[in-house]
């Protein structure tokens, strides 16, 4: 280093208020005992590199060699010889075993350097716990030649002062910040205050002269070089610099040059930075965090981020430029001021219009970054005026700002707002080059989770469109259901459930899932699932629907596989007919002692397969038995034997619960594994309650027009026999429309009719005439169309079926309360 007084590092003088200009590395380390901050200094002074210090323990990073005794104290002033083992213990300050500052002078082993130290115990909420300073001691060397007591002018130790002995220590307490650069400011400003109390940092030379310490930077070693090389054309040479520790001076307008070379090397170090930490995910709230934490401190104080509502809400690309009536949504607010000093005057999630004659319309409006380098009193008052309920005014008002577009595709998706503190650097012309490249960074980063976003929002609407809504309660029969999403990338797939109402009072039920995750298996599963509503409702036996479904699927492509499980319950046969197509087999909980099973049903091949046979099992089952389907989601986990998963959801399934829905929620929580799960799950649970024969009345109408009244009459006396005379009246009235309708049309056989008593009164009409009645208008002088019109409007709910033999027209009619009870 230079030296204008042999004794006095570069840029000192004894007691004139000159600092020491030393180049320091800067280790700040935690309550655990791990490097939290390991300055640029720090890597060229220990030869480790920033990601390599960081959470590892300090003591490991700066083993000592020889453990200097404790009779010296670091602030007492004392001269060190190199020759003697002095200075007090390096390692215990690491440790955290001391409590005051201390300073000394060691030599580490890894890699072999002398370093001269400070170490100053902190306090305060901060997880920071000791602030290190260190400088190569070799640097502070006077050379041979330049002195005149060798061994007096080696005795340099570190201690510590009073900044206040020092005339000029304002200026100098201003600087100390610089050793902090990649802090808070309300870290930095802690740190340092700490520091200023316990004693500046000194050299002192031959025990006489104490010269304050400030960080000298210097300049990149490619600036060195190149400054070197300029030298060396002007015939400047440089004598041993670093042998001697001195340089020559650099010729006018070097430094400069150098200070510019490192002012664009650092904007693209953090440009560089910051790419590495923003687009972590797809997911848009976390890209927009990381958006705003990724400026904050090292290129601004504050970073308020605003987005349009479409971008926001996932929706498709933002149309047409933005004008004085786009609302604008404050997504993030980043800052390092006080805890809660934005939090109340700009809350997150607020939206708002921008006026014209604003910054940040200016911006939005020519998608070019706009640079205030102060606000005035005057601008302060006109931004603080958009806000009518808060004043703003002390937070913005003598900072520098920089607002910068997000943009993608040359559409402005939203705009950050920077700030500034007062006391720190205004933004610059670099500065607004390098916000506008982190804003078009940020930009597509943000386009490609807003379009991730919007995507996964059409597929989810589409699955969900295509799930049933299905009704708790069904005659003879409670359901209840799950779907959860899959939780890999592309997480929509495709599996459904279903259930069908059947003529004769039974009930479908259906489980399916298709091969593969996306838009493609979601289209597909509702391509099935609509075939399979189609098929029930014309009352096709399981083996039949399963096989025109596999001749569907063939049809559709040659890569569309599926599985699917399809059961019909007759509630008044309390029996299941179950016919499976590659699908995962059913769980059936008996409710006269909780036991489970795995009902024993050929597997079948997956639908799309062609070519192979299904069968159909008849299972026998009594009220209150449990039927639970679900999709290999909930029982696969990769790396393990299905087998236990499927004896997991045996267990799940017999755990008593309290309803249908805690049922489900038992075993979702037993099976969904944390990390385990990534398919999409459908559960299906239906409680068998059957119908008692006594709840059943079925009588055989001969194709006479007189079985009408007679049909009539039977449904009034079984209406008042199970206590519903007040509704007698109009079921009389739909039960003779019906039939009325069945004997015109019918052909040789006789017709049934059957009521069946449950929640409500189900009436259903059977005849061998396949041809489905529908509504048709009905004019003053038409003597046919207006039966079926009487039943929609006094029936809770009606419809027709093809079946085997012919067709099947019922309704249902509300019951009142009284006579449920029987």
């Amino acid at each position: 280093m230079d030296r204008r007084d042999p004794r006095v590092p570069q840029g000192g003088e004894s007691r004139s208020g000159l600092s020491g200009r030393v180049p320091l590395a800067v280790v700040v380390v935690d309550a655990q005992g791990l490097v939290s901050h390991w300055s640029t200094g720090a890597r060229r002074l220990f030869g480790r590199a920033k990601e390599e210090a960081l959470g590892r323990p300090a003591v490991d990073l700066l083993p000592v060699s020889g453990t200097l005794p404790d009779d010296v104290g670091g602030s007492s002033g004392a001269a060190y010889d190199p020759d003697e083992d002095l200075g007090p213990d390096l390692d215990a300050s690491l440790n955290g075993q001391t409590s005051y500052p201390t300073a000394g002078r060691a030599r580490l082993c890894d890699p072999e350097v002398d370093v001269l130290w400070w170490a100053y115990p902190l306090v305060g909420p901060g997880p920071e716990r000791l602030l290190m300073l260190a400088a190569d001691a070799a640097q502070l060397h006077t050379p041979p030649e330049e002195a005149d007591d060798q061994d007096e002018f080696e005795r340099i130790a570190p201690g510590f002062a009073l900044h206040t002995e020092f005339p000029g220590a304002e200026e100098l307490a201003k600087r100390l910040p610089e050793i902090l650069p990649s802090m808070s400011v309300a870290e930095s400003r802690r740190i340092v205050s700490q520091v200023l109390e316990l004693g500046y940092p000194v050299l002192e030379i031959s025990q006489h002269d104490r010269v304050p310490v400030t960080p000298d930077w210097g300049v990149p070693k490619r600036a060195e070089r190149r400054a070197g090389r300029r030298r060396a054309a002007d015939g400047s040479a440089a004598t041993g610099s670093a042998a001697a520790g001195k340089a020559a001076a650099p010729q006018p307008g070097a430094v400069e040059n150098d200070l510019e070379y490192a002012a664009v090397r650092e904007h693209l170090e953090f440009l560089n930075e910051v790419s590495g930490r923003i687009g972590s995910s797809l997911d848009l709230a976390r890209t927009i965090q990381e958006v705003s934490a990724a400026v904050v401190p090292r290129f601004t104080d504050v970073a308020g981020t605003y987005l349009r509502e479409q971008v926001l809400a996932g929706e498709g690309f933002p149309d047409g430029p933005p004008d004085v009536t786009t609302m604008w949504y404050r997504v993030a607010i980043e800052h390092n001021d006080e805890p809660g000093r934005w939090d109340d005057v700009v809350p997150v999630g607020e939206s708002m219009p921008f006026p014209e004659h604003t910054p940040f319309f200016q911006c939005m409006t020519s998608g070019q970054p706009v640079l205030v380098p102060r606000i005035t009193e005057p601008m302060g008052d006109a931004i603080a005026s958009q806000f009518e309920k808060r004043d703003i005014r002390p937070l913005i008002t003598g900072r520098s700002m920089l607002v910068v577009p997000l943009k993608a595709r040359n559409v402005v998706l939203g705009f950050m707002i920077l700030l500034r503190h007062a006391q720190r650097a205004v933004f610059n012309d670099m500065d607004r080059v390098t916000g506008a490249e982190l804003a078009a960074r940020a930009g597509l980063v943000l386009d490609n989770a807003r379009m991730y976003t919007y995507q996964e929002n059409v597929a989810d609407t589409l699955q969900d469109s295509m799930l049933p809504q299905i009704t708790p309660r069904m005659p003879g029969c409670d359901v209840a259901t799950r779907y959860l999403p899959g939780t890999r990338l592309g997480r929509v797939g495709g599996d459904w459930f279903d259930t069908i109402k059947l003529p004769g009072s039974r009930l479908a039920l259906v489980v399916g899932d298709v091969m593969g995750h996306g838009l493609n298996s979601a289209a597909m599963m509702g391509q099935l699932r609509t075939a399979v509503q189609t098929m029930a409702a014309m009352d096709m036996p399981p083996v039949q629907l399963l096989r025109n479904l596999d001749d569907l699927a063939q049809r559709l492509g040659e890569h569309y596989l599926a599985t699917c499980l399809y059961a019909v319950y007759d509630p008044v046969e309390s029996e299941l007919l179950i016919a499976n197509a590659g699908h995962i087999p059913p769980v059936l909980v008996r409710a006269a002692d909780g036991r489970s099973e795995l009902l024993d049903i050929p597997t079948g091949a997956p639908i799309g397969i062609g070519g192979v046979p299904f069968e159909t099992v008849k299972v026998s089952v009594a009220p209150g038995d449990r039927l639970v389907l679900c999709t290999d989601g909930l029982v696969e986990v990769r790396g393990q034997d299905i087998g236990q998963g499927l004896a997991a959801l045996c267990e799940s399934a017999a755990h008593p619960a309290a309803s249908m829905d805690d049922a489900c929620d038992t075993i979702i929580r037993a099976l969904n594994r944390p990390g385990g799960r990534k398919d999409d799950v459908a559960l299906l649970m239906a409680r068998l309650n059957g119908i008692p024969r006594e709840d059943v009345a079925t009588w055989q109408l001969a194709l006479d027009p007189r079985e009408v009244a007679r049909a009539r009459r039977l449904t009034r006396d079984t209406l008042v026999r199970w206590g519903f005379e007040e509704a007698a009246e109009t079921a009389e009235l739909l039960v003779g429309e019906v039939v009325t309708n069945a004997v015109r049309h019918a052909h040789t056989r006789h017709i049934e009719l059957r009521l069946v008593r449950a929640d409500a009164l189900l009436c259903e009409v059977a005849d061998d005439d396949h041809s489905v009645p529908v509504l048709i208008g009905a004019g003053p002088q038409d003597e046919y169309g207006r039966g079926l019109r009487i039943v929609s409007r006094l029936a809770r709910e009606w419809g027709a079926s093809r079946t085997a033999q012919g067709k099947t027209v019922w309704f249902e009619q509300s019951l009142p309360p009284r006579g449920r009870g029987r």
